[in-house]
């Protein structure tokens, strides 16, 4: 199959995420978040050189981390940790934190009702990428998330 560039991603931020075993983390994604695989491209020696993902309508790119990129080229194994969460929204945040769990995702911060409307917990994947998940309960304004935040003593 050809490797399409759709043009509803053009001028969109995708994530990239590198990997030290690619092929089973699209298998983790699949158990973890409801993901389906759209596209792999298979190295010669058997490693994930590109994969798309589409998790809750998002596509993700991700690869079998390279030995050879300047910078570990984001992998939070090699760097040691990660910088970015990436953030979803879902229906029940309860539920895709314990889906997320049982496939092998490690907890963070627990669900809990946020002072900015949201309910939201983060789970880290057996890689060390961060995901931060939401369920949106209310609409709020920003003076009232400034209110409620200066309310928590923050």
């Amino acid at each position: 199959m050809a490797h399409p560039i759709p043009p509803a991603l053009e001028g969109r931020i995708v994530p990239y995420l590198m990997i030290d075993g690619a092929a089973e983390a699209i298998g983790f994604y699949e158990r973890a978040f409801g993901a389906t695989e759209r596209y792999r491209m298979a190295m010669p020696d058997g490693r994930i050189g590109h994969a798309e993902i589409v998790v809750g309508g998002a596509v993700v790119y991700l690869a079998d981390a390279p030995n050879d990129m300047p910078g570990d080229a984001g992998n939070p194994r090699k760097l040691g940790g990660t910088s970015v969460l990436l953030h979803r929204y879902v229906d029940d945040v309860d539920a895709a934190v314990a889906q997320a769990e049982a496939a092998g995702a490690t907890v963070l911060r627990a669900p809990e009702d946020q002072f900015y409307g949201d309910r939201a917990a983060v789970v880290a994947d057996p890689w060390g990428h961060q995901w931060s998940l939401h369920t949106h309960l209310r609409d709020m304004s920003p003076e009232e998330m400034e209110r409620a935040m200066s309310q928590m003593g923050g």
